[in-house]
Order: C-alpha cells, then sequence, then structure tokens
C-alpha cells in the first residue's frame, strides 16, 4: 500500500479547484465521460495495431447513480491503468496522459488534452476513489482521495479490464443526485459521443432493450456523398425537435490547412422576429463545448442552425470560451466562403426555388453584404429584389431594366422601393403609370441595408416610392404650372397650412395630372429613414431623430378640379373642414393620421355627409 502526497506546486489546489477550475459545475459530468472515452478509443487504436491483445468486448460508459449512497459512478471497458499510471497521471496533476499518448500516437481521435479534467470531480465531491485495471498484465489498483493533497494508493481485486471512478457527492452538489439533473447533462454535452453511453440509477430493474443515450455515428462525421436529403432533415430534427424543416444545408468537410467538419442548416424564417442566434453547437472530436460560438461563424451566419466539429479550435482548460488564435479566422473565412459558394450554385442551377426561399434567405444574404465584405463581394452576383408584381430581379437586371428612366442628372441609379405595399399602393400605382419599377423592402434589415448599400455601391441610391411626388422621385422638377391663377395658388397654400400635432408639415402647391389626388403627403427620405432606423434599435444619432416630430410635405394639386369648387365656397367653416379632410385623406396613407386626428376626421366626415 502506499500513501503519500499529490506532487502539485500549491497545496491549496482543491479549494482552487472547486471554485476556479471550471465556471460550470456540471462540467465535472462531461470531463469524466470524455475520458472514459478516451480509455476506449485509446484501446481501440492500440488493439488496432497489435500493441493490446486480446478481445476487446463491449466497449461502452456506464454512468450509475446511487442517491441512496449519495455516490456517482463512471464505469469504462478502456485502456485501464497500472499502479505506475495512476501515480503520473492522477498524482502529478500537470502531467496528460491524453496528451503522452496524442504525440506517441499522432493518427488516434483522443478527445481529452487537459490533465486537470479529471480534477473537475472535486467540485461535487467529498472524496473520490478510483478503480482501474489496465489491459496489460497485472492486478487492479484502488486510489482514494477526499480533497486534501494525501492520497492512498494500493492493489485490489479489480477484475474488469477499464476504470471506475466514484464520486461520493457533496451536501452542496446535492443537485448532481437527481437522475434527472444527470441525465439532462449527458445528453446535453454528452449526445454525440463515439462510444455508447448508458444511464441508470442503483437497484433499478431493467426492463426492455437498453438504450444509450447518445448517436455514436452523427452525419457530420459521415462524407457527404454517403447520405441523402433524408439523413440531413432527420438529423436536424434531432437537433431541434420542433424546427420546421430547413430550406437546405451545407455539409462542411475540410482537413486541411485545418480540421472542420459539420452541418450547417438554414431554417426557415417567415418573420423577422422568429430570428434566433446561438443555434449553432460547437463540438471538439464529438464533446459538445459551447453554443457561443460568435469568434468561429461569421457574425451574419449566427442565424444558421446546425454542429461544427474541430479539434483544431483552441479552448481553455473549461472548454468553455474560445480564445484567439489564427486557426479560428481561417475557419471563419472558410466558412463565409462555403456559405456564398452554396447560395450562388443554387441560385444558378435553381433560381425558382431560390426565389421562392427568399423571404428567409434574404435576411442572411443582407446581414452578411452588411457585415463582410468578401461575402458581399460574392453575394452581389444572389441578392434579388421583388418587385410588386412577384417578380425577382438582380441588382445588375434591375440596373438594365430601369436604365433609361430612373437614372438621375447626375447619372446615378435610383432604386425605387416600398416598405408597405398596401398602405402605399396609390404612390406605387402612380409610379409604375410612369413606367418606373418598385422592388419591396419590407424586413426588419432593410432600413439599415439601404443605408449600408449606398455607401457601397457605387452611383446607386435607393428613394421610397412616397418619399416625395412621383415627378420629383427621380430628379426634382422645380417647374409645374397649376391652371390656377397666382392669387388662387396663394390662397390654397395659406388653406392648406395647417397645425398638426407632433408633425412638421411643409406645404407646397404644385401642377400635377389631374388624375393624381388632390393632396399627395410625402415624407422626406432622410428624416423618415433616421426615424425607420430608431424604430429598430438604432442608437447615436439615430435614437436623437426618434425624438423628432414627423417630417410631411403636403403637395396640393393645383390642377385637380375639385379646387375649382372649394375656392368659390364661400361658408369659410365649410371651406375649412373640406381642406382638412383633402389633408387628412393624404396623411392617412402614410400612416400619421392618429389619435385624436383620427377621430376628429371620422367626424368631420359623418357631419359632412349629413350636410352640416
Amino acid at each position: 500500500m502506499q500513501k503519500g502526497q499529490i506532487r502539485v506546486q500549491t497545496e491549496n489546489i482543491f479549494p482552487i479547484i472547486k471554485k476556479f477550475l471550471y465556471s460550470d459545475h456540471e462540467i465535472f459530468l462531461r470531463e469524466l465521460v470524455s475520458n472514459a472515452v478516451d480509455a476506449s478509443q485509446k484501446l481501440k487504436t492500440l488493439s488496432s495495431i497489435g500493441e493490446a491483445k486480446g478481445e476487446l468486448g463491449e466497449l461502452r460508459i456506464d454512468v450509475v447513480l446511487d442517491a441512496k449512497e449519495k455516490t456517482l459512478s463512471i464505469i469504462d471497458h478502456g485502456v485501464g491503468m497500472t499502479g505506475e499510471e495512476v501515480d503520473k497521471y492522477i498524482n502529478q496533476v500537470a502531467f496528460s496522459g491524453a496528451e503522452e499518448f496524442v504525440n506517441k500516437y499522432k493518427d488516434a481521435n483522443i478527445i481529452g488534452h487537459f490533465g486537470l479534467g479529471f480534477y473537475s470531480a472535486f467540485m461535487v465531491s467529498d472524496k473520490v476513489e478510483i478503480y482501474t485495471k489496465s489491459f496489460k498484465e497485472g492486478s487492479g489498483v484502488f486510489w482514494s482521495c477526499d480533497g486534501s493533497p494525501e492520497f492512498e494508493l494500493y492493489n485490489v481485486d479489480y477484475n474488469e479490464r477499464g476504470t471506475k471512478i466514484v464520486l461520493h457527492i457533496n451536501e452542496e452538489s446535492a443537485e448532481f443526485l437527481e437522475a434527472g439533473r444527470i441525465k439532462g447533462i449527458l445528453e446535453r454535452f454528452c449526445k454525440f459521443l463515439p462510444i455508447p453511453i448508458y444511464f441508470s440509477e442503483a437497484g433499478e430493474k431493467k426492463e426492455g432493450e437498453e438504450k444509450s443515450i447518445n448517436n455514436t455515428d452523427p452525419i457530420w462525421i459521415k462524407k457527404p456523398s454517403e447520405l441523402a436529403k433524408e439523413d440531413y432533415e432527420k438529423f436536424y430534427r434531432e437537433l431541434y425537435p420542433f424546427g420546421e424543416t430547413p430550406l437546405f444545408w451545407i455539409h462542411l468537410n475540410v482537413d486541411y490547412p485545418f480540421n472542420l467538419t459539420g452541418v450547417l442548416y438554414f431554417p426557415k424564417i417567415k418573420q423577422s422576429y422568429e430570428i434566433q442566434k446561438d443555434k449553432i453547437q460547437l463540438y471538439c472530436n464529438q464533446v459538445f463545448v459551447t453554443d457561443e460560438v460568435k469568434d468561429i461563424v461569421p457574425e451574419f451566419l449566427m442565424l444558421l442552425h446546425g454542429v461544427i466539429d474541430s479539434p483544431d479550435i483552441p479552448l481553455n482548460v473549461s472548454r468553455s470560451y474560445l480564445q484567439g488564435d489564427p486557426n479560428v479566422k481561417k475557419i471563419n473565412a472558410h466558412i463565409t466562403k462555403k456559405v456564398a459558394d452554396k447560395l450562388e450554385e443554387i441560385f444558378r442551377n435553381e433560381r425558382t426555388s431560390f426565389e421562392e426561399k427568399w423571404e428567409s434567405l434574404g435576411l442572411f444574404v443582407k446581414y452578411g453584404m452588411m457585415t463582410d465584405d468578401k461575402f458581399l463581394e460574392k453575394a452581389s452576383k444572389f441578392l434579388v429584389m421583388e418587385d410588386v408584381d412577384g417578380k425577382f430581379y438582380t441588382l445588375d437586371e434591375y440596373k438594365t431594366a430601369t436604365e433609361t428612366l430612373q437614372k438621375n442628372k447626375e447619372g446615378k441609379q435610383i432604386i425605387l422601393y416600398t416598405t408597405n405595399p398596401v398602405q402605399q399602393d396609390a404612390y406605387i400605382q402612380a409610379a409604375k403609370e410612369k413606367g418606373y419599377l418598385v422592388v419591396k423592402m419590407e424586413t426588419l434589415v432593410d432600413a439599415a441595408f439601404i443605408n449600408n448599400m449606398e455607401m457601397k455601391w457605387e452611383n446607386t441610391s435607393f428613394t421610397r416610392v412616397d418619399a416625395d411626388i412621383v415627378d420629383n422621385l427621380i430628379d426634382k422638377q422645380e417647374s409645374s404650372n397649376t391652371v390656377l391663377s397666382k392669387e388662387e395658388e396663394e390662397q390654397l397654400k395659406t388653406l392648406f397650412t395647417l397645425q398638426i400635432a407632433d408633425l412638421n408639415v411643409t406645404t407646397e402647391v404644385k401642377g400635377l395630372s389631374t388624375n393624381s389626388a388632390p393632396v399627395v403627403a410625402t415624407r422626406p427620405e432622410f428624416m423618415r429613414r433616421m426615424k425607420d432606423m430608431a424604430g429598430v434599435g438604432g442608437g447615436g444619432m439615430t435614437a436623437f431623430y426618434a425624438q423628432m416630430p414627423d417630417e410631411v410635405t403636403l403637395t396640393v394639386n393645383g390642377n385637380h378640379p375639385i379646387y375649382q369648387k372649394l375656392l368659390k365656397e364661400t361658408n369659410a367653416d365649410i371651406q375649412q373642414k373640406q381642406v382638412r379632410t383633402l389633408a387628412d385623406l393624404a396623411l392617412l396613407s402614410q400612416g400619421l393620421l392618429k389619435g385624436n386626428d383620427l377621430t376628429s376626421f371620422i367626424n368631420r366626415n359623418v357631419e359632412l355627409m349629413q350636410g352640416n
């Protein structure tokens, strides 16, 4: 029998482990199960090269909870350890068995990289015991430690090859004696480990066939050529049981200059508010690490779902936070390229299908174009804009279609857009009569996208279809004479100079077509954009604009026949009511008539209809 002290540089290692080694105490189970998987994988490797003789038997891991005895055991049938190895790997904390093994057998698929992994057991235990027997000749070994630097180590009759670790759970960690809690941790962290894992409670009668809690053969470790559409969809349901079938997916499979496997899915998104980030899971050799992958995956692709697995991503001792590393940047760039290539391929080969999915895809593409210049360059080929009649145009196609009518005096291409085709229908119809092409920009990201693209696309400008009277949408028409005399124009302007709560109203009289509305309300592009952006959470100057009243221009169409009658009205009260009703109709088309003003408009119309 051997007694001694664990050889570490400080006697306080256990309090340090308990408090600071891992931010999440539940990680202890992931570490211990990962070590058990390592031990099993090592045995496979040694057997395949003839260094381990005899039958492998069933390589499985059992996690057994005994709430009555307050213990949790992790049992494997892997390589096991000799007394010397226990002393070397367990007592010499700074020495990592996995690291030495990897150096010796470079092609082995080893999970653990950290000599401290085993010691995470002391975060939740008063005492930890190890029963182990090496695949080599020799007797079983017992090791025990109560969380002080002192340990016991001696030979015992333990006849099972492999290792059994018994944790005596401390009072503070009683939650880990609940079956549901343990099962939940295993399902979260060990769901795709390559060795079957079984969970049971001591004394529990086993009925029917045992079911492992993990899928040892997830699709991302297979080659794309081995998989069918149904395999990808089935795996998506495994990851997100309540998710709708994804639009499509990208299978990542890289072994140089870094190792990266995984499957990224484009989810179906019908409304902007359904966007969910942090749905990509990061694994390291099939061990779950985190679902916070913002350092690895480009920001705009955080909207994707799926799995990434890379042994080359550096992780700290808890495997919970990523550290800065050149590999991470390379992986990030590779994922961007793969996504852009896949989107371009679908657009080129299945354009109709691509357009049908645009409602969901557009969010990814626009977000990516705003945040990633390399993606912007590629995406300009497959960004599409849908017009109000349901036809799609790439930027180049839109420019070609509007070359003659929608270039202003400075040679800038004007993209006319609507944010609400129903509400802005009158403006859209007026633009279509001029031969203009109006596209829909009605998602949450469009306000920011428009501003961004104006800075990045040369000689291109966006104008909302209701930003001005139709004659001024492309180029400002300064002179537009009316059939009215100067005096009548001034009289109309005075009549329509209105004070309206929360609105800054400017009035002008112009000679528009007799078919145009008697009054057209427009909101200047710049101020409206600032307020729109403030509405979706813009800070800084946009927040300042949010506090300002809405700017609106009332363009009175002096050529409309209604004014021939209105100007001759001798009853000033009726005349004023008619003026206000015409102005309110125009404001209503812009959604600017609210509250008391809207109530007054309804009451006034009822009075007019009654002849009052």
